[in-house]
């Protein structure tokens, strides 16, 4: 049906390949050479202005790319949906730099500024003799389905159909990349937002195609879609204006190239924090360090304002510090290096105690080239990350890889999970496997199968920060236990080792390269131990159905609403621990699917099924749920019925009316055994089970209390 919709859009428009005439190819030819010729000025325009949009703008566009390959989408609308993906924050060029960078609470004035973008935009794109289809294409991206979001903007249908394209896969990247006011959230999160926003904000039938097509051959369509893209470049001349690549100056000194290297590798890999600002104190570099301190990603901080209220800055006294105190501005202006004993704001909102060094950078021709900026834990409590540095140290090494073997693996994943439950931080795991290892071993030999497996293990530590443990889990599969990480950033550190081992040449093996696929979760409400791996090791089996060479994550994390006091009662045999009604907004057989995944990494049995009705039984073995010596585990009954609702939706002046699917699921949880009843922690641990189907099923509680003792 969509493909339909597309094709007719395509009739309509006149691009269909059957109806080409001489003017149809001269429109394609100038969104063929447009995305050249735009993409090359505009877009290298909108780099030099805003950094992290320009990174967005390219992420959107090859998403939209990797959508319309799935769908065999019509080429002039897949490029017309690329070109219009990649410059649709081409309007951003006209904001002031102040309101693109600024920190704090945008003021009215900030937000009218943001809000004149896409005017700006069709005035940037008209100029630049864009087709109109394409401006209009942009313009309307910033529509909303139901009509709500005003401005005149067209609702409904009346929304082009590349337009409701580009606004699903906009939000779908800003929803999954790291920003300073909140960090990513994972791919599962992000999804059932989408689903909860479809027929207000987006199109409900666009919704379920995005979703259907995530993780579907992604390797082939990745593949074909970065060979679609410079197929038409001059890749002699070296100009590929939407690659983000930095070469040495021609005649650079090789020796230098390598010391630069050795310095980031040092800086990287420092516990302290490193900073480097410009003479306008903008965020340059933001190590590694600086990440674990302060909670904020590199891709987050880097090209904003380093001032006071950004750190939230205290002074020795308790006193913030205001933006015209700030230390680095001192040692800019004055020359002079300063170090200050200061709280700044750290992870869930705790000040920590820090030396500040602001250390000027001269330049004996140019004069102040910016600062670097030391940020030293003084805190007398050791963190979470020394912790688990700790713990990495006394590891037992795998003879062959020298990271942990499988033994100290198991001890370690049951004290990551301890030690992150305890503190509230998320904790990641990523499995990883190197595909087509067998055919290695048959081809070139046993000996070069284990120079592989080394080069492997290597590239994981390599990428891999201080704190985070390797492990070879068995044979070629390894294990990379994520410290103080989300399941997004995880995802995105698994595909940067994916990407970086299918570029690294395997001399055993004739010059060419291996690839791996990479299941990736986060620790969420309710795990164990056991659950994680198991659910990490599901989303690596996925990876290798789907195709191999992919990272898929799985799992929504440890961020969940608290349970309501009402849901729990007492009573005799029979009664239950938990009724409650669970709403998640997804269909139900996107429910069904995230259930099943609930039932194997819980290792639990089905005793009952009938028409949408199921009845499980699980305990909570898992070492990470008893917390006691001497506790057993308890074994539960869980009766679930799921239920699709269609719910009638309008806005206020009666667009987008439909019916919109939803799932509920009545749950109920109660002990195996009646002595387990007694057992004061038996509640608890019902608890803490509930949390956990909540995060599979990413379902929230219905507005109603249910008293189980009826």
């Amino acid at each position: 049906m969509l493909l339909q919709s597309l094709e007719e859009t395509a009739r309509l428009s006149g691009h269909a390949a059957a109806e080409l005439d001489p003017k149809v190819t001269q429109f394609e030819d100038r969104l063929a050479a447009a995305r050249l010729g735009l993409a090359g000025s505009l877009f290298t325009g909108l780099r030099c202005k805003h950094p992290p949009t320009a990174s967005h703008c390219l992420r959107v566009a090859l998403g939209c790319s990797r959508w319309a390959a799935a769908l065999e989408m019509p080429d002039a609308l897949r490029t017309q949906l690329e070109l219009a993906a990649l410059l649709h924050d081409i309007g951003k060029l006209g904001v002031p730099d102040s309101v693109l960078i600024k920190q704090g609470r945008l003021q009215p004035e900030d937000l009218a500024a943001l809000n004149r973008a896409p005017y700006q935009a069709k005035e940037i794109l008209e100029r630049a003799g864009a087709p109109q289809k394409l401006i209009d294409v942009v313009i309307a991206s910033n529509a909303w389905y139901d009509g709500s979001r005003g401005d005149s903007q067209p609702s409904g249908e009346d929304i082009p159909v590349l337009a409701r394209f580009l606004s699903i896969v906009d939000a779908y990247d800003s929803m999954t990349t790291d920003h300073v006011y909140r960090p990513a959230k994972s791919q599962e999160r992000a999804v059932a937002e989408l689903f909860q926003c479809a027929g207000s904000q987006f199109d409900p039938g666009l919704v379920r195609s995005f979703v259907e097509q995530l993780g579907k051959n992604y390797a082939e369509r990745s593949a074909e879609v970065s060979q679609r893209w410079l197929a038409q470049l001059d890749t002699g001349s070296g100009n590929l204006p939407w690659e983000f690549t930095s070469h040495a100056p021609s005649g650079a000194d090789p020796a230098s190239s390598e010391l630069a290297m050795f310095e980031k590798e040092l800086i990287d890999h420092m516990h302290d924090g490193v900073v480097f600002v410009s003479p306008h104190r903008q965020i340059l570099l933001w190590n590694t360090g600086a990440e674990r301190m302060t909670g904020v990603g590199s891709s987050a901080a880097v090209g904003q304002t380093l001032t006071p209220s950004l750190l939230v800055m205290s002074a020795s006294d308790g006193r913030l510090l205001d933006d015209t105190e700030c230390p680095i501005a001192e040692a800019i202006n004055t020359g002079a290096p300063n170090v200050q004993r200061m709280s700044v704001i750290g992870r869930k909102g705790k000040h920590i105690e820090v030396d500040l060094h602001s250390i000027p950078v001269c330049s004996p021709s140019q004069g102040i080239l910016g600062a670097t900026v030391l940020l030293h834990d003084a805190s007398s409590e050791a963190s979470l990350e020394q912790r688990c540095q700790a713990l990495h140290v006394e590891m037992t090494k795998d003879p062959m890889t020298q990271v942990a073997n499988r033994a100290e693996f198991d001890r370690a994943l049951a004290m990551f999970v301890d030690a992150h439950q305890e503190t509230g931080l998320p904790c990641s795991l990523i499995m990883a496997d190197i595909d087509h290892f067998k055919s290695i071993n048959d081809t070139f030999g046993h000996q070069a199968g284990d120079e592989a497996i080394i080069s492997f293990a290597t590239l994981l530590k390599a990428v891999c920060r201080t704190g985070d443990l390797v492990a070879r889990y068995g044979g070629e599969e390894f294990a990379v236990l994520c410290a103080d990480c989300n399941n997004a950033n995880a995802a995105m550190r698994a595909e940067q080792m994916r990407r970086a081992l299918s570029e690294t040449v395997q001399s055993e093996l004739g010059g060419k390269s291996i690839t791996a696929s990479f299941g990736v979760s986060e620790l969420q409400a309710g795990d164990t131990p056991e659950t994680l791996l198991r659910r990490s090791d599901r989303a690596l089996l996925q990876a290798k159905d789907q195709g191999r060479n992919q990272v898929v994550q799985l799992g929504a994390g440890m961020d969940e609403e608290q349970p309501k006091k009402s849901w729990w009662g007492f009573g005799s045999w029979g009664k239950s621990l938990i009724e409650t009604t669970l709403v998640t907004n997804v269909p139900i057989e996107v429910a069904v699917e995230k259930l099943k995944g609930f039932i194997a990494d819980h290792d639990a049995k089905i005793l009952k099924t009938a028409e949408h009705e199921i009845r499980i039984e699980c305990s909570d073995a898992g070492a990470g749920s008893l917390r006691r010596t001497g506790d057993r585990p308890v074994g539960f009954v869980l009766d679930l019925k799921l239920e699709e609702e269609f719910i009638e939706r309008e806005n206020s002046v009666g667009l987008a009316k439909g019916a919109y699917a939803q799932t509920t699921a009545a749950v109920t949880i109660r002990p195996r055994h009646e002595r387990d009843r007694r057992r004061g922690y038996a509640t608890e641990r019902a608890r803490k089970l509930l949390g956990s189907l909540r995060s599979y099923l990413m379902a929230r509680e219905a507005d109603l209390e249910t008293s189980p003792s009826k």
